[in-house]
């Protein structure tokens, strides 16, 4: 089994301070430094190759940075197992014969060990994420028979089975109809009563103003980490999407931000 680590509990959840990460010479990440609170809710938000992706595998330990640090209540990333990264649903394989309930049992994989069987506790804590979640009914599904929103859902489920106290959800509001996306930021609610942070990383600017405590906009560096009425002004959001923003009539914000997919 894992050793427990310990929280230091009069430390940030999070504390990035001064990380830039490099692929083959081009910056990833400049100089980012912020730090989040308990239960705080948090868009992440630029375009496309704004490293937001870099910033979530860093975060969770993934991803080493080329300077600066993470800390996680006072201690590396790697060392803990509150943390709950979920990919963008691209990156999984989703004809892998695994059912809904075995991959919310992956949660438990770090309190098992390697070597280790799921115990009554274990199952205990599956069908409670499943119950929060709401896919109990389908526990025995085959994960690419579900929709795109049911298996975001089911990744929440397996991050609660965890125990996870911080969630860093890539795009899972991406590719869903307007039900499931509305069905997805309700749960976040769930989340928040139970004191789990949260970051998103989200292209949906009017989401992020309407549904999140702080927006972190992106673009390599931090160019506004606020509550939404200080981040959303139109200069800021010039520096981050450049000749990418539009602004309509009425005076609306929107992005046209049709480039490659981010790293």
């Amino acid at each position: 089994m894992y050793p427990h680590t310990h929280h230091e509990l009069n430390k940030p959840i999070l504390d990035v301070q001064r990380i830039s990460v490099r692929y083959n010479g081009r910056l990833a990440l400049e100089d980012v430094t912020f730090h989040l609170h308990a239960g705080e809710r948090i868009a992440v938000v630029g375009p496309n190759g704004a490293g937001k992706s870099t910033l979530f595998k860093v975060v969770a330990g993934v991803l080493p940075p080329s300077t600066g640090e993470v800390n996680i209540f006072g201690s590396r990333p790697r060392s803990h197992v509150c943390i709950a990264y979920i990919p963008q649903r691209s990156q999984v394989d989703w004809n892998f014969p695994v059912s809904v309930a075995d991959v919310v049992m992956m949660g438990r994989s770090a309190k098992l060990g390697l070597l280790n069987w799921p115990h009554k506790r274990d199952w205990e804590y599956v069908h409670r994420a499943l119950e929060i979640v709401e896919l109990s009914d389908l526990a025995q599904r085959q994960i690419g028979q579900l929709s795109g929103g049911q298996q975001q859902r089911m990744f929440i489920a397996r991050a609660l089975a965890q125990e996870a106290e911080l969630m860093l959800m890539d795009e899972p509001l991406s590719g869903l109809d307007t039900p499931s996306q509305e069905g997805l930021l309700n749960l976040l609610d769930t989340l928040r009563n139970q004191n789990v942070t949260v970051m998103v990383a989200t292209h949906d600017l009017d989401q992020a103003t309407r549904h999140f405590d702080r927006i972190m906009l992106l673009n390599h560096r931090i160019i506004a980490f606020d509550v939404p009425q200080n981040v959303m002004h139109t200069d800021h959001l010039l520096q981050a999407y450049g000749g990418r923003l539009k602004i309509a009539s009425g005076g609306t914000m929107l992005v046209d931000d049709c480039c490659p997919p981010e790293s």
